[in-house]
């Protein structure tokens, strides 16, 4: 059996500002965006550049109850992780684009990690991951 996660839905306040943040900030790729009318919604998927693995599916929140859980969908906790092959090179591209780091750069056993927010408040790591890391890219 052969599986791997596609897409993973981000609820996000505004289609927009949202591509803005992860494309032109974050530097990712959009990779579609298109308007189902049936829904009245966007399709709006975006990857990180170079990217091979999972997708977000940048999904606007549509009712009061999923406005709550814009920028805390996992209660506080780091939500997504950015995995780079030059973790010195995108942290400084980051801190120049005003990106907020809440934690510092850190070496661990498996790598080096630093924790942002996304213009949501959505944590997220920063890693790259040590050589022979089975997700190291």
């Amino acid at each position: 059996m052969r599986q791997s996660l596609t897409h993973i839905a981000l609820v996000v306040g505004d289609y927009d500002e949202a591509i803005a943040f992860y494309c032109g900030v974050l530097g990712f790729d959009l990779l579609e965006d298109t308007y189902q009318p049936e829904q009245d919604k966007r399709w709006v998927v975006v990857r990180p550049k170079g990217g091979q693995g999972a997708s977000l599916v940048l999904a606007r929140a549509s009712k009061p109850e999923q406005q709550a859980f814009v920028g805390n969908q996992t209660g506080g906790r780091v939500f997504l992780f950015l995995n780079t092959d030059d973790f010195n090179r995108d942290y400084t591209r980051l801190l120049e684009a005003g990106v907020e780091f809440v934690r510092p750069p850190v070496v661990q056993d498996y790598g080096t990690v630093a924790v942002f927010r996304d213009l949501y408040g959505n944590l997220w790591d920063l890693l790259q991951l040590k050589d022979g890391h089975p997700a190291a890219v």
